[in-house]
Order: structure tokens, then C-alpha cells, then sequence
């Protein structure tokens, strides 16, 4: 299986003066397996305390996709990814096996 992540989005606010301070992130984790049946998990990482006066404090503007992802992955990496590609392997056996989510027979349309 192969992954790729992407951040998707971002909510900021101000601490103490500085604005652009990073608090949420969206993200999606997508996996393909060898066939290129594809599986995609979306996600959102908030962060706590984010002390401005770091010296490893970044500012927005400074920010790479590369960077946000990093943070991202240092919380999901762990035992809650198991359950993210456990997700996107789900989603690759359902086209597989070509299930689909179908109407009761006996509903009105």
C-alpha cells in the first residue's frame, strides 16, 4: 500500500499579539494498493499551547505543507493510524468487491 498525506486546511488565531497561530489542521490520508483501488481517510489534528516565544516557534507565513504535516503526523503516528489505514483498507475492499450501500425493497421513492 502506498500513502500520501495533504493538509487541507487551517484555522489560526491570535496569542499574545501574534496572529496566524496555528490551532487546527485538516488533513487526508489516501492509500493505494497495487492495483490503484484507492482509499482516502480525512482528519483533524487540533493543537493546544502553542507558546509564540519559542525559539522553535514558526510563523505563518514561514510555514511548508512538509512542516504542518510533520506536527500532524507526530500526533496521528501511533496507534491511531492503525485505525486511519484501517479505514482506507475498508473503503479499497468495498470497491473490490463492488459493495454499494442499496435502498430497502420496500421503501417508498
Amino acid at each position: 500500500m502506498e500513502y500520501t498525506w495533504k493538509v487541507t486546511g487551517l484555522k489560526t488565531m491570535s496569542v499574545s499579539g501574534t496572529e496566524g497561530v496555528v490551532f487546527q489542521t485538516y488533513w487526508t490520508k489516501t492509500g493505494k494498493d497495487e492495483n490503484e483501488n484507492e482509499g482516502v481517510f480525512s482528519g483533524a489534528t487540533p493543537f493546544k499551547e502553542v507558546d509564540v516565544l519559542s525559539e522553535n516557534f514558526v510563523t505563518f507565513e514561514q510555514l511548508t505543507e512538509e512542516m504542518v504535516l510533520g506536527w500532524i503526523q507526530n500526533v496521528v503516528v501511533g496507534e491511531y493510524e492503525k485505525h486511519v489505514n484501517d479505514q482506507i483498507q475498508k473503503q479499497i475492499n468495498q470497491k473490490i468487491m463492488n459493495m454499494t450501500e442499496a435502498e430497502l425493497p420496500w421503501a417508498a421513492i
